[in-house]
């Protein structure tokens, strides 16, 4: 994909899953590509992959909930490569529990923070080095961020959330050059979920899905990759998840139970 060549990528929650994969095709592709997640470790494993394969890379161990932090990871970005011209609003965290069942309710705390406020900070000090390049912002949220999907009441809340953020600031920036594409991923195969949060904000330590089942992060990368070059408007990454958008507005009680059938079929 020619349209990556020397394009600076920054990618939050790129040391696993979606991003690490994420990060991976686009310096296959010519990317010039920063490295943002809280593990110094992973991110120097993955730079160091990069790196061997020839590609230009920078990492940048950044922890989005701070703001500081956010502005540093842009600064560090700019120092090194004098631009900006994608940003991607990638890490996150889930939870896996019944709202009743929830004994600590920080739980709410943590996953808005990282997958609403960090995506907040990233774009707010990164946004007027992308207004320069006529850039792109890409927001990868979830289906979650389009319907209710029980047993995940926080991370539904922080996943909404970033739709209507990002949908609001892709009017304001009408005109800008600056476009904004949202991501919609189904269950993708990530550490994410043996990290997600119970009900008393602690990690599960193991999937509750059927991996088998589910769709690799790379193909994920791959739909990701393919919406960012044509710098889409969303992009929703499985056929049942196109439908459900579409019937969730003359059906939206199928919608629910489809929701509830999913989750209890963990797939």
């Amino acid at each position: 994909m020619a349209y990556f060549t020397d394009k600076v990528v920054v990618v939050t929650g790129a040391s696993e899953g979606i991003g690490r994969a994420l990060c991976l095709d686009l310096a296959a592709n010519g990317a010039k590509v920063v490295l943002a997640a809280r593990s110094e470790k992973r991110l120097n494993s993955l730079k160091l992959e990069i790196e061997n394969k020839g590609g230009t890379v920078l990492s940048v161990p950044t922890d989005v909930t701070q703001e500081h932090a956010c502005r540093g990871l842009v600064d560090r970005t700019v120092a090194e490569f004098d631009r900006i011209d994608i940003l991607v609003n990638n890490a996150g965290r889930t939870m896996w529990t019944m709202f009743d069942d929830i004994k600590d309710l920080s739980v709410f705390d943590k996953i808005i923070q990282l997958n609403y406020l960090g995506c907040v900070y990233c774009t707010y000090h990164a946004l007027p080095y992308i207004k320069k390049t006529k850039g792109l912002i890409v927001g990868v949220s979830s289906l979650a961020g389009l319907t209710g999907i029980p047993a995940r009441t926080a991370y539904a809340a922080s996943k909404h959330a970033m739709v209507g953020f990002f949908d609001s600031l892709r009017i304001e920036l009408r005109g800008s050059g600056v476009d904004v594409t949202m991501i919609a991923p189904d269950f993708v195969l990530s550490e994410i979920h043996r990290r997600a949060l119970d009900g008393f904000g602690k990690p599960l330590g193991e999937s509750p899905l059927q991996e088998s089942k589910i769709m690799t992060a790379e193909k994920c990368a791959s739909l990701i990759m393919g919406a960012m070059q044509k710098r889409k408007r969303t992009c929703i990454t499985s056929f049942r998840g196109k439908i459900g958008r579409w019937v969730k507005m003359i059906a939206p009680g199928l919608v629910d139970k489809i929701a509830a059938r999913a989750i209890e079929q963990k797939k």
